[in-house]
């Protein structure tokens, strides 16, 4: 039986290798630039700490998250998003008693049950930041402007950030009966299970991609039209350093995120070069979620961004970067030249040259064959001559021009 991955999951291949280095890479380079340090947390967690900060009712949790029980009879999931474990962390290890604010960045895989799509599947990779400590509105606009520094330094056209304010509790709370008040009609057609789903947390119908619950949802009332004073203050002040950062952005009401802890602001990214399925990655405050983990409060920021959709955006704007390229792939055109070789690939990979020869030391057109095959931009070639006269033929595999050089200079 032939064997293939797992519905949802892919393999990566060398030829697209070179695409998540250069993704990784740029997403370390712009949180350097920005002052974040990297933490990496376990694969896995207890159940309940992605229950408790998700929300119960939430579709990760009531749906998408891979969870069991392990042999030792602990309720464990996989890690379907990356803020929880990271603040778990950050409790755990002490990490604010060095001072706040504090500024983490991960990379990692996550892991989501559902139906897979170009661009979203089971297994996905993401790369994050959290801000924690800092209540100013400054800290949105940071955390806005490293995502947008990251896409890019992609090559990633057509973004934009869209804004919302969905409030703290009590806010939620008396908006959520207003929406269930416009919907209450709609609701009354709908399944036990939507109606029960709505009437839990009736703001996720937002995040719905139903065309038929965005109709329901239309002259829907505004949560802009509930928020607390001090909300409404603070995304007024956040607006404001956005607008002194220079990062565009729209209002949009139809941004609440699909997760409990978020409080206040939320964002996504989108790309016009994703068409319609746009949204880039998606992040806001949760000052909460802190507290609710066992710890001391304290105010934080972050935002999640799928390398997937990154790739597919990269795609669709034309920037893709080069694959690496092998320095040199080194020849032997007599038998007696092949210890050489060897010695040759020893001595370069020693300074640092990237290099392969033909381990089945096969002929000389053999050997042109796989240097063209391995990409390798030039042919390091000895023969009986170049061995006599210590001498190295070097030759440009894309021009095909070739020199006799002084061997010792292959090294320096």
């Amino acid at each position: 039986m032939r064997r293939q991955a797992p519905r949802g999951t892919q393999d990566v291949l060398p030829a697209q290798a070179h695409l998540w280095r250069h993704l990784e890479g740029a997403f370390e380079k712009t949180m350097s630039l920005f002052g974040y340090g990297e933490i990496r947390t376990p694969t896995f967690e207890e159940y309940e700490l992605f229950a408790r900060t998700s929300g119960e009712t939430s579709d990760i949790v009531s749906k998408e998250m891979y969870d069991f029980m392990d042999k030792g009879g602990r309720h464990v999931a996989l890690r379907p998003e990356g803020t929880a474990p990271v603040m778990r962390a950050y409790i755990e290890h002490s990490l604010g008693e060095a001072g706040l604010p504090l500024r983490l960045w991960y990379c990692a895989p996550m892991f989501r049950y559902g139906r897979p799509q170009k661009g979203r599947l089971r297994e996905h990779h993401q790369v994050g930041l959290e801000l924690i400590g800092s209540s100013s509105p400054y800290a949105e606009a940071e955390v806005a402007q490293a995502v947008v520094a990251f896409y890019t330094a992609l090559g990633i056209e057509g973004l934009e950030v869209r804004l919302n304010c969905i409030g703290r509790q009590e806010s939620r709370a008396r908006y959520g009966e207003a929406l269930l008040r416009h919907l209450s009609g709609w609701l009354a057609h709908q399944e036990p299970e939507a109606q029960a789903s709505a009437e839990k947390n009736p703001m996720r119908l937002w995040d719905s991609k139903s065309p038929e619950v965005q109709e329901a949802l239309r002259g829907a009332p505004r949560l802009s039209d509930y928020l607390e004073p001090e909300s409404a203050d603070h995304f007024e002040a956040v607006c404001g350093a956005l607008d002194e950062a220079e990062v565009e952005y729209v209002l949009d009401p139809g941004i609440v995120r699909g997760l409990d802890y978020y409080t206040d602001t939320v964002f996504e990214v989108q790309s016009s070069a994703l068409g319609a399925q746009s949204s880039l990655c998606g992040g806001g405050r949760y000052d909460g979620l802190i507290g609710a983990l066992g710890g001391k409060d304290a105010p934080s920021v972050g935002v999640g961004m799928g390398l997937e959709r990154a790739l597919l955006a990269m795609e669709e704007a034309g920037s893709k970067p080069v694959p690496d390229e092998l320095e040199y792939y080194l020849i032997a055109a007599s038998a007696e030249a092949w210890p050489r070789v060897r010695r040759a690939a020893r001595q370069l990979r020693a300074a640092g040259v990237s290099c392969q020869f033909d381990l089945e030391e096969r002929p000389l057109k053999s050997q042109f064959k796989a240097a063209n095959r391995a990409r390798a931009a030039f042919a390091a070639i000895w023969g009986s001559d170049e061995l006599a006269s210590g001498t190295v033929t070097v030759k440009d595999l894309k021009s095909g021009v070739q020199a006799v050089r002084p061997e010792s200079e292959l090294f320096s």
